[in-house]
């Protein structure tokens, strides 16, 4: 790890310590910005030491990658408060003339407005069109300003009924295994080598349940959220029978 490397993850333990002590002196909520996997895992590995407050993950649907964590409870306070975080719904203003927008493209055109990262979460596209979930405190700079991404024109609307966002739907998959090690699972599900699957645990890319893995041979337990980075991630299932031949034949939903 490099020494900047080094510095800001120190920095992000220590501002999440500062949340949670603040929350359990002033008995109010307190709320990071949205964290990624890596980010994830930094909180995960200083979860032990602020156990003395409430504290829940959420990046706007139960589906995401990237989350913010409120420090509190309701069962502490007495009063429930939302997690800051709104959805925008970004279209372009003609369609048929509309590039093909990646998620590269739309972070990108963001990233441009000089907005920190940490201010943004999920990119859900659906067609030409893409669901931004981000902190309340810069939506309104983003409905303003965001108006191209690459050579497509778009406008930017609040979505104000949450049930109106397309659902990701998982493609469901049944796979034979020999095993529920980590590594086969991987390379059967993304039909990658072995020694493919066993490099991207070396290059830390491997997480479960938002915790980085390094464990190749550990083995998967049911519900299990697996984040492949560059591929996407899948959920376990849970095992659904054992072959004749002693092969396991599992059940997973996979998010491209």
């Amino acid at each position: 790890m490099g020494l900047d490397a080094g510095k800001e993850e120190l920095q992000l333990k220590n501002r999440i310590k500062d949340l949670a002590d603040k929350s359990f002196k002033q008995n109010v909520y307190t709320f990071t910005g949205f964290l990624g996997l890596s980010d994830q895992d930094i909180f995960w590995q200083v979860a032990g030491d602020i156990r003395f407050t409430k504290f829940e993950l959420w990046g706007g649907l139960d589906t995401a990658e990237r989350k913010v964590v409120r420090f509190g409870s309701a069962e502490d306070f007495g009063y429930e408060e939302e997690y800051p975080i709104v959805c925008i719904h970004i279209m372009p203003i003609i369609e048929k003339f509309a590039d093909n927008l990646s998620h590269r493209d739309f972070l990108g055109a963001l990233m441009n407005l000089g907005i920190e990262r940490s201010t943004i979460g999920d990119i859900m596209i659906t067609g030409k069109e893409a669901y931004l979930f981000c902190l309340k405190s810069i939506s309104e700079y983003i409905l303003t300003n965001l108006d191209k991404i690459k050579h497509t024109s778009v406008k930017c609307e609040l979505v104000e009924e949450w049930k109106d966002i397309p659902t990701e739907e998982p493609e469901h998959m049944e796979v034979l295994l020999p095993s529920l090690r980590m590594d086969v699972c991987l390379a059967k599900v993304y039909n990658k080598s072995r020694g493919d699957i066993l490099e991207y645990f070396r290059s830390k890319k491997v997480y479960v349940n938002g915790r980085l893995c390094e464990n190749n041979s550990r083995l998967l337990k049911e519900k299990d959220v697996v984040n492949l980075r560059g591929f996407g991630k899948f959920i376990f299932t849970g095992t659904y029978y054992e072959t004749k031949k002693g092969k396991l034949r599992v059940e997973i939903d996979i998010f491209r």
